[in-house]
């Protein structure tokens, strides 16, 4: 089977791909490398083409899906902050980018498009686990452009028979997600902040809770939704493990794997955050079998293994300058 992997040189992108690739897919990826890298992709000469170039370009797009049987569309400007700083940049990339996607697959018959969508649609409502009948209530622009993505997939499902299934994906985490950008999820910027003997920063008190899931669950729930059956064709599903912990909680796991005892600073709460997040992951398992494969504390023992790899002890000087910590930060200690 041919497949393309928009957005392939990035962080849950190289995942999959590395999975295609090793299952013996001939893998085509289409990434601008504004936050991918081919660093990435590095050991796959032969088996995986990368082809350089932007999702909103048309004949970009239709070069890169000639042939193709499944699209696994990933590529998207990432995070919460960065719709924030440049919402109509989010809107190109997230909305006009996957609309292009869909449009081109659509005219080459393409058979399946798989969909990364993000838990940040079910916005800070407090009921939990959030599940897939709660209406969206989008708090930041990327929230916005996420959900927006969903409904063209239903609505291409719907209007043209173009196979399309929309994973929500909650917190994901792991091996090649980059510590040092200014906009770094969580994990990686804690683990990066404590490897280089830094204390962590966390936005806000502390208490605010998530549903990190390790990458190679989403990876496996990709896998699982281009090869459903139709019942999840124009659906959209909640991919994560169906738990959640707490920042402070999270500090201290850090903690007993790293043998520290680096306690938290705290900076003021960021916009578009939202306060509580898990997921209720049975509908992904009726319509796609999907069921997490990797615990929390496992996938933090391998994140941390990469990222001390990573960081060798000539780097943590250079990580201690790259992981700057923000201005008007709190004491030390639990608030």
């Amino acid at each position: 089977m041919n497949v393309l992997v928009t957005g392939g040189a990035g962080f849950i992108g190289s995942n999959l791909v590395r999975r295609l690739a090793e299952s013996g897919e001939r893998v085509r990826v289409l990434d601008d490398l504004s936050t991918g890298s081919r660093d990435n992709l590095a050991g796959f000469a032969g088996a995986v083409e990368l082809l350089e170039g932007d999702v909103r370009d048309p004949a970009t797009v239709l070069a890169a899906m000639r042939g193709v049987e499944v699209v696994y569309h990933l590529a998207a400007m990432p995070t919460v902050a960065r719709s924030v700083a440049d919402p109509l940049r989010c809107n190109a990339v997230n909305v006009e980018g996957t609309l292009t996607v869909l449009l081109t697959a659509r005219d080459l018959g393409v058979r399946r498009v798989v969909y990364a969508s993000s838990s940040s649609v079910y916005g800070d409502q407090p009921t939990l686990p959030k599940h897939e009948d709660m209406p969206a209530v989008t708090l930041s622009p990327y929230a916005a452009s996420k959900f927006a993505g969903e409904s063209y997939c239903r609505a291409f499902a719907h209007v043209y028979g173009l196979e399309t299934v929309s994973l929500r994906f909650f917190n994901v985490f792991g091996p090649r997600q980059d510590p040092s950008s200014e906009y770094a999820a969580v994990i990686p910027r804690f683990a990066g902040w404590m490897l280089a003997g830094e204390q962590p920063v966390i936005y806000g008190d502390g208490g605010q809770t998530r549903d990190f899931t390790y990458v190679t669950n989403a990876v496996e729930a990709c896998l699982l939704a281009a090869s459903a059956g139709r019942e999840a064709v124009g659906e959209a599903m909640n991919v994560g493990c169906g738990g959640r912990i707490s920042l402070l909680a999270l500090v201290d796991v850090l903690n007993e794997l790293l043998g520290s005892r680096l306690e938290p600073l705290f900076a003021a709460a960021r916009p578009g955050d939202v306060r509580h997040s898990e997921a209720d992951i049975s509908k992904a398992a009726r319509l796609i079998g999907y069921r997490p494969l990797v615990g929390l504390r496992e996938g933090l023992e391998a994140t941390v293994g990469w990222l001390s790899e990573r960081l060798g002890e000539g780097e943590r000087d250079a990580a201690r300058a790259t992981l700057a910590a923000p201005e008007a930060l709190h004491p030390p200690g639990r608030r």
